[in-house]
């Protein structure tokens, strides 16, 4: 890493080029927050480790810690490698890579393995595999590409096929069912519809007949009764909200400190979907409240870049990759302090497990390719009117 402060811009190297045309504030706030998580997780992994043995397997202490290190390696060595692509070799990849993640989600309801009551992962050998998880950011670029192709001919039934392939990602992930990605993903394509050109009397028509699923899910589907009832009334099993909310008050403003809170052996999913809590617990509320401020960052920094952008396919991407990052976070921060329904959601680049982050290093891979761009070109007039 230490190397790539010593390319200099005459330097016409490969690495030369993407170090100055990717956005290093951006780069250097995801791996902070990659940092941060590999933090939470050591926090984490005791309380899960003990939650998760049993009387033959005992598994120590730090072994998810050990697990999220891997899984960090592999990340950090996807988001670079992806952000090294030009344009239209990403846009590429995330082409073929929905349709494989598209035909894997459509396989999940036959070779899908149960997990609490849904159908979402599909066991590989040591490993389960989520494929909403990596059709999430590959979905976006590549409606992103199809809504694109409006600004060049108007007339283009666009929005009709980008929303009939929405349709179609949200039957199979009401299939398993996955309610709390189904809205995530039809959240994020009716921001990107919108910034298309969408009339708002249909982005609001849209929001409206998403209402009327939820309540037709919550009449016809007992596990999203449930859900709702307990956030609302407090019926039924809370017993994962009221564990959390124990961190938060066991932690206060400071934290317990590293290593010595004790509620965290009481919360279910420690260190995937409740991490957060954990947070609260040992680092307290000021961590929590930095670690909000992080993510707020990252998206303000990615919402200053596509101001300046004029390619609209970039600009399209680049929204929804940032929305579909912030929805995934305000929804696990959410949950955490009880002000939303359970999701089952990870906190991006900050939560345990291999599909999440590996797709989340996707999606800001995917961003950091497609905002790549010669700012010190850009700034100056003079050696913009030079030849290339």
């Amino acid at each position: 890493m230490l190397e790539l402060f010593r390319l200099g811009r005459a330097d016409r190297s490969f690495l030369a080029r993407w170090f100055w045309t990717v956005d290093r504030p951006l780069l250097f706030l995801l791996l902070a927050l990659m940092g941060f998580g590999l933090i939470a997780v050591a926090a984490a992994s005791p309380a899960a480790a003990l939650r998760l043995s049993d009387a033959v397997t005992r598994l120590p202490p730090l072994h998810f810690l050990e697990r999220q290190l891997v899984w960090a390696a592999l990340g950090l060595v996807v988001m670079l490698g992806v952000s090294m692509l030009e344009k239209r070799a990403a846009r590429r990849l995330a082409l073929a890579g929905c349709l494989a993640a598209l035909a894997a989600l459509a396989a999940v309801p036959f070779v899908g393995a149960e997990v609490n009551g849904a159908t979402r992962w599909i066991q590989l050998p040591g490993f389960q595999f989520q494929p909403i998880e990596l059709l999430k950011p590959l979905f976006v670029v590549a409606t992103a590409w199809l809504l694109a192709a409006r600004f060049d001919d108007p007339s283009l039934p666009v929005i009709p096929l980008s929303a009939a392939s929405l349709l179609l990602v949200i039957l199979l992930l009401v299939l398993q069912p996955d309610f709390g990605q189904t809205a995530l993903v039809t959240a994020v394509w009716l921001a990107m519809a919108a910034l298309a050109g969408m009339p708002l009397l249909l982005v609001a028509g849209a929001v409206g007949l998403g209402l009327v699923g939820l309540a037709l899910a919550y009449v016809t589907n007992p596990h999203v009764a449930r859900r709702i009832d307990g956030h609302l009334f407090g019926e039924g099993d809370t017993y994962q909200v009221d564990r959390a909310l124990d961190c938060f008050r066991s932690g206060g403003l400071f934290g317990t400190g590293p290593g010595d809170g004790t509620a965290k052996f009481r919360l279910p999913e420690a260190h995937t979907d409740y991490i957060f809590a954990v947070i609260g617990e040992e680092f307290g509320a000021i961590a929590c409240f930095a670690l909000a401020l992080l993510y707020l960052v990252i998206i303000l920094r990615v919402v200053l870049q596509l101001v300046e952008e004029d390619d609209p396919f970039t600009l399209l991407a680049g929204a929804g990759l940032v929305v579909q990052f912030a929805g995934q976070a305000f929804i696990n921060m959410s949950v955490n302090l009880a002000l939303a329904p359970s999701k089952g959601m990870t906190l991006p680049f900050i939560s345990h497990g291999g599909s999440s982050y590996l797709a989340t290093a996707l999606g800001m891979g995917l961003l950091l390719a497609l905002t790549r761009r010669n700012r010190h070109v850009q700034a100056s007039p003079y050696l913009r009117a030079q030849p290339a």
